[in-house]
């Protein structure tokens, strides 16, 4: 059994002064003008849920101006739980606690999982290899703590060769120690990447194939490494990162950076055997966009057994009414969902009649 939001306080919290809402266990809609606090909301949620915030804020970005220090509160309840998560700040640091213990972002995974759609994954498509790669471990680090602990090991020993290949002269004996540990994280974090990297793919095409209007989607990932890695047991991918680290490596001293490995890795989407970033209309776009987003909500529901909190941020004015519509369905199956808008139009009377609204008005709820 899952656990539900319940209720969510912020006190001096952006531009809050103080907010209570409570949550519908189905859709919850959050309706006002631009810059009223919708947003502000839904980052309060996903930062209460995965120990992380989109917009990586600095700790004084949250404190309401003029005030000394903020608080955010989460209440969950289920399977006979009940979990309070509490952010609080003040202009020079941000603590979590867990159920009053003091938390890390890792604490969180498997745990409180949410996941976050806002304009700005409209580029996932178009983006950079970058936005794509961080899309999907960001979803891995909230449905698993190994693999934030991958994610963070692989990314502090590329940072430490990188830093080393930028030295005159470079030590080539402390190199090859270095080709060693990277290509140990390397192999991990390829091998648990990929693993869920399949499992997203798999789920996406039919859910692409409904907001696209029965459009076929293929997703692919595309490795450094080479196209053939896939089936590569973690010591086999090893290994090849070696291989390659040893080819490149009269490059990589040229140029001072590591130019192999899973962080210049990509993943693709084509579209009736055209590549989507050069061919996909601004709607097939937003479809892809949003289906991959739904692809996480079904996985997670499969590893973990229970399905994580949707967050969609001005998604509806961002697609037509049959995309609308379609979203709507696929949101009604049981997923506690909250949305902001600043039309309730965009809703049908169906979604509208069982779902909590909440107003919004210069940072207050009316």
């Amino acid at each position: 059994m899952s656990l539900s939001l319940d209720t969510l306080s912020l006190a001096r919290w952006r531009s809050a002064g103080e907010v209570d809402v409570t949550f519908s266990s189905g859709m919850t809609i959050l309706v006002g003008e631009n810059a009223t606090g919708k947003t502000n909301m839904l980052e309060a949620i996903q930062l209460l849920t995965s120990g992380r915030s989109f917009r990586h804020p600095r700790p004084s970005e949250l404190v309401r101006d003029g005030q000394g220090q903020g608080r955010a509160t989460l209440r969950a309840t289920g399977d006979g739980r009940v979990i309070d998560v509490r952010c609080d700040v003040t202009p020079e640091r941000r603590q979590l606690f867990l159920n009053e213990k003091g938390a890390r972002p890792r604490d969180f995974s498997g745990l409180l999982v949410s996941i976050l759609f806002t304009p700005d994954d409209l580029s996932l498509v178009k983006g950079s290899a970058s936005v794509r790669r961080e899309s999907l471990d960001t979803f891995g680090r909230q449905v698993n703590a190994g693999y934030d602990r991958v994610v963070t090991t692989y990314a502090r020993a590329i940072e430490q060769r990188n830093r080393l290949l930028k030295e005159d002269p470079v030590d080539l004996s402390l190199l090859d120690a270095w080709d060693e540990s990277v290509s140990y994280g390397a192999a991990s974090l390829l091998f648990h990447r990929l693993a869920l990297f399949r499992r997203v793919a798999e789920a996406l095409v039919p859910l692409y194939r409904e907001l696209g209007g029965g459009e076929e989607v293929r997703c692919r990932y595309s490795s450094t490494l080479g196209d053939d890695i896939g089936d590569l047991s973690q010591e086999e991918l090893r290994g090849h990162m070696m291989q390659e680290l040893r080819a490149s490596r009269a490059a990589d001293l040229q140029r001072g950076i590591t130019l192999v490995g899973p962080q210049r890795d990509d993943i693709t989407f084509s579209l009736a055997g055209r590549d989507a970033r050069s061919f996909a209309s601004q709607g097939q776009q937003r479809s892809l966009a949003i289906a991959w987003k739904m692809a996480e909500v079904r996985v997670c529901e499969d590893i973990l057994s229970f399905p994580p909190v949707l967050l969609l941020d001005d998604v509806m004015s961002e697609l037509d009414q049959r995309r609308r519509d379609a979203l709507c369905n696929l949101v009604l199956g049981g997923v506690q969902t909250m949305v902001t808008t600043t039309d309730l139009g965009y809703f049908s009377d169906e979604v509208l009649g069982p779902a909590e609204v909440v107003r919004f008005h210069d940072g207050t709820v009316e």
